[in-house]
């Protein structure tokens, strides 16, 4: 399994409140993005951004899909959704305990979409904005 950016996934994610008490498993599998894929020592290090139906909480940073872009993803087109910026979980692909290799993307979003997501993430790191949830370590 190779992942660009952009790609959207299923995966067990772990909301950064849900790992404040204590928890180490995800809840249930969720569409993400991957945010940003980084090789580095022949591993791939993995950014991965939420996608949910729920309006963001108070605190959390979001962009609301497009219903093309939802398309694109190969999310429902009749629910709205965001892409929550303001967390996200990282995972190393090759040495993930919750990725199956044998999974494909459900789709991508456009190269414009995504260049909008990686400048406010860009924009979040640099603030010191985003929260992580390490999952390579578990």
């Amino acid at each position: 399994m190779s992942l660009r950016q952009g790609e959207v996934i299923h995966y067990a994610y772990l909301w950064h409140w849900q790992a404040e008490r204590g928890e180490t498993e995800g809840r249930k599998p969720r569409p993400v993005c991957v945010a940003l894929p980084l090789r580095k020592c022949d591993k791939t290090h993995l950014f991965l951004l939420p996608l949910t139906t729920t309006a963001p909480r108070d605190g959390q940073i979001a962009l609301q899909v497009p219903p093309l872009e939802g398309r694109r993803a190969g999310l429902s087109a009749q629910t709205p959704g965001w892409l929550i910026l303001s967390e996200c979980n990282y995972d190393i692909l090759e040495t993930s305990y919750y990725l199956d290799p044998t999974d494909r993307p459900k789709g991508r979003f456009s190269e414009a979409f995504t260049s909008r997501i990686k400048a406010e993430l860009r924009q979040l790191i640099v603030a010191g904005r985003l929260t992580k949830v390490d999952r390579a370590g578990s």
